[in-house]
């Protein structure tokens, strides 16, 4: 199929080779040409704007970082909307507000078009292992369409609803990420406050009943040294997803404590300016709180 992708970040830049390797044909933008460098030399072809996307794809595919770029790319000037053919189909890879994804998705609909929320779940890591998986939410025609495309990105590809459920879902699973690792850096803290070597605490929680799969690949970062250089998702990247179910929670009537003390500890992380590093620093929030570091 030729795919037309638009937000070539850090899981742009690992999404785009795998598409290319499955056989698509790839036509990119990005607001900076200069990421799409490595991926023209893989095979992508460039495109001058996201509408010039459109007209060459019959599947454009977007991974931006909130909901007002989402409308910049897709209902802007030279946006995809303008340039999405009748028979093709955009689908917003992007975490964001379910009912501004439905938004979208309605202004779509009343221009003949067809837009699906379609979040990814998983980091770059886990794009390299294939074990990332996409979530879609929309014409149930449409993504029968393009589901082989999708499942190139990742291979578990699941319909969940209608417009905006994709996302709604998205959001939920972030919530629980994001509380399951702030929970995994309290209890190692706590560990090691009272005598327990963090390397043993750390490989301790990875051989129980609550590991988990970002759990043991996140967990060693904590560790000295671990800390990657260039984070998979940085404090306030990943607090502008806790918001987003704060609110949620709010709108709906669904009580969530537990998103709200986590994102306490996010907020600590910025007064302690650890806000550009990998989100698990919150485990140097509670040392430094607990009178350790």
């Amino acid at each position: 199929m030729r795919v037309g992708f638009i937000g070539l970040g850090d899981m742009g830049q690992g999404i785009v080779p795998r598409l290319v390797d499955a056989g698509h044909h790839v036509t990119g933008w990005n607001r900076s040409p200069e990421k799409a460098r490595p991926l023209l030399e893989l095979g992508m072809e460039w495109a001058d704007t996201p509408r010039e996307v459109a007209r060459a794809s019959g599947l454009v595919l977007s991974i931006v970082t909130d909901a007002r770029a989402v409308e910049a790319v897709a209902l802007g000037d030279d946006g995809v909307i303008s340039g999405l053919g009748l028979e093709a189909v955009y689908a917003d890879m992007s975490t964001i507000d379910p009912d501004a994804s439905r938004r979208i998705g309605a202004t779509f609909a009343e221009a003949g078009r067809i837009m699906l929320d379609a979040p990814l779940s998983g980091s770059p890591i886990s794009l390299q292992q294939d074990k990332a998986s996409v979530m879609v939410g929309g014409d149930r025609d449409a993504f029968d369409r393009i589901r082989p495309v999708l499942e190139a990105i990742g291979p578990t590809v699941t319909y969940i609803g209608a417009s905006g459920m994709a996302m709604q879902m998205k959001v939920a699973i972030n919530l629980c990420l994001i509380v399951e690792m702030v929970a995994f850096s309290e209890a190692v803290a706590l560990a090691e406050k009272g005598g327990v070597d963090r390397a043993v605490a750390v490989d301790a929680m990875l051989k129980s009943v609550v590991a988990s799969p970002v759990m043991g690949y996140r967990g060693p970062f904590i560790l000295e040294g671990g800390m990657p250089d260039k984070p998979l998702a940085d404090v306030t990247l990943q607090q502008k997803d806790m918001l987003l179910a704060l609110d949620l929670g709010r709108r709906q009537g669904s009580p969530v404590p537990l998103a709200a003390a986590a994102n306490e500890m996010l907020n600590a992380c910025h007064g302690l300016g650890l806000s550009h590093r990998d989100f698990v620093t919150v485990f140097d929030a509670y040392r430094t709180l607990g009178g350790v570091a």
